[in-house]
């Protein structure tokens, strides 16, 4: 699935399969965790010298936070990427590849797919667009109606205020 032994890509391409489970510690994180499994299809090719190619495809959805009222948001990720392993020398001035251990007979996919999905997910997901938030003073949803705090007032406007309260003169 996600683990494939490197002798194997001197007969061709290897087909990487598999479904990744949503409680994987591997695909734990603080700020989204996976609703339905994560799956993944993709071809392990030979690069060249010291270097493998996979192309993947991963998609699955994601559970996180609105980044105003905290409320529970699922969100699809799907991507369609390209990734490069290379082993110390073939990598030689490219920071864009994952790094093959020295004597590495099976490559292990996960920790690269892991990365990978955690770049996909969005950094701020909203419940929808016209979300109101939390009261700052009360913590309160605003979406579920006002909260019946005092409405503070800044008093640097207290000024102009006073103008729009006064009397209108007569002519």
């Amino acid at each position: 699935m996600l683990r494939v032994a490197l002798a194997e890509l001197r007969a061709g391409a290897v087909e990487t399969v598999g479904e990744v489970a949503v409680d994987d510690p591997q695909l734990a994180d603080a700020d989204a965790r996976l609703v339905e499994p994560l799956s993944v299809r993709g071809r392990l090719s030979s690069a060249g010298e010291g270097k493998v190619y996979w192309r993947v495809a991963f998609a699955t959805t994601a559970r996180m936070e609105c980044r105003r009222c905290l409320a529970p948001v699922d969100v699809p990720v799907r991507e369609s990427i390209g990734l490069v392993f290379a082993t110390q020398g073939a990598a030689e001035g490219d920071d864009s590849c994952y790094l093959i251990p020295e004597r590495t007979k099976v490559l292990d996919l996960t920790e690269a797919l892991r990365e990978e999905v955690l770049l996909a997910l969005p950094r701020f997901v909203e419940c929808r667009p016209d979300c109101r938030g939390l009261c700052p003073r009360c913590g309160a949803n605003l979406n579920d109606g006002p909260c019946g705090c005092a409405s503070a007032t800044d008093p640097r406007w207290d000024a102009l205020r006073t103008l729009t309260q006064a009397e209108p003169e007569k002519d």
